[in-house]
């Protein structure tokens, strides 16, 4: 079984919405101190927006949650995110034959 695949992936958004909402921190208070638009922040928290190396240093200095954690969830999100997709399992398939003919 290849590593990275689970039932569902794990996006760094859920980790940061469970902190914040334990803080009890309103997601526009924080959006406004990040100077980060509301709608952007509501996007990565409810995992329909990826973090950026910008936006996981940003939530370090707001929340203390360190950057480099926040970009293995991202990494590791994406990875099973593309392990589950099975059309783009068909054309590495389709990459590894062509490279084994040659």
């Amino acid at each position: 079984m290849d590593k990275y695949v689970c039932a569902r992936p794990l996006h760094p958004g859920e980790v940061l919405k469970d902190e914040i909402e334990y803080r009890g921190i309103s997601q526009r208070k924080l959006a406004v101190q990040m100077g980060m638009p509301y709608k952007v922040l509501n996007h990565i928290l409810n995992e329909r927006r990826p973090l950026t190396i910008q936006t996981e240093m940003m939530f370090e200095a707001a929340l203390g949650v360190p950057a480099d954690s926040l970009i293995r969830l991202q990494t590791d999100y994406n990875l099973q995110v593309a392990n589950q997709d099975k059309s783009f399992a068909e054309r590495l398939a389709q990459i590894r034959k062509a490279v084994a003919a040659l």
